[in-house]
């Protein structure tokens, strides 16, 4: 059920929601590179990296249970999954990423918590390298980044909606993405920025 939106001082409602990061320990450097662009792309958003819950998974098919369980954590408004999937000699690879991209999807739809894809499937590790920030997980294209960019502007979509629909204006609403996402939205739609009230689709409880 949805919460009232509290008030909030002008310096905290710049503060992203609270967001949980599960990253995957096989192909550590791979992943480590992601992690760090995840969280400089929160801290560039004006949040804290220490701020963020960080939970390492054994693999990625690991991931969708572990970020089904964050997001059951009443205050996590959104959770990025990070991982590197290559391809091997076998069809191996194929079944483990389909495995986890249907998880994910299934915990997003079910609990109504934004989750943010940032699993790589690639045919060699230098496809993941150039993924993940390049040589030092500095450079453009890390997927870490986009993952989060696209958790932080999903949940200030969905507390856009909630916040027509409780007014009860939903007819006409316009929002557009911010940031390098904002390309793919409607030219000359209003932005957002996240709010506070909770989403409503929660099948299962939070703790």
């Amino acid at each position: 059920m949805p919460t009232a939106p509290r008030t909030a001082s002008k310096a905290a409602s710049k503060r992203p929601p609270d967001v949980a990061i599960v990253v995957s320990a096989y192909n550590r450097t791979i992943t480590d590179h992601m992690l760090q662009g995840a969280v400089r792309e929160y801290e560039a958003a004006g949040g804290k990296g220490g701020d963020l819950a960080i939970v390492e998974a054994p693999g990625a098919y690991e991931l969708p249970l572990l970020v089904m369980e964050a997001s059951l954590i009443k205050s996590v408004r959104g959770v990025v999954a990070l991982g590197c999937v290559v391809r091997g000699e076998t069809d191996h690879d194929r079944y483990i990423a389909e495995a986890i991209a249907r998880g994910l999807m299934d915990v997003a739809l079910d609990t109504g918590v934004p989750v943010g894809f940032g699993v790589l499937t690639v045919n060699t590790i230098e496809q993941a390298i150039a993924r993940s920030g390049g040589s030092d997980g500095t450079g453009a294209g890390n997927k870490g980044n986009e993952a989060m960019r696209a958790v932080l502007e999903s949940i200030a979509a969905i507390d856009a909606i909630g916040r027509a629909g409780e007014s009860g204006r939903l007819r006409g609403l316009r929002l557009a993405l911010a940031g390098e996402a904002a390309d793919k939205a409607v030219p000359g739609a209003g932005r957002s920025t996240a709010g506070k009230t909770k989403g409503s689709r929660t099948t299962r409880a939070k703790a």
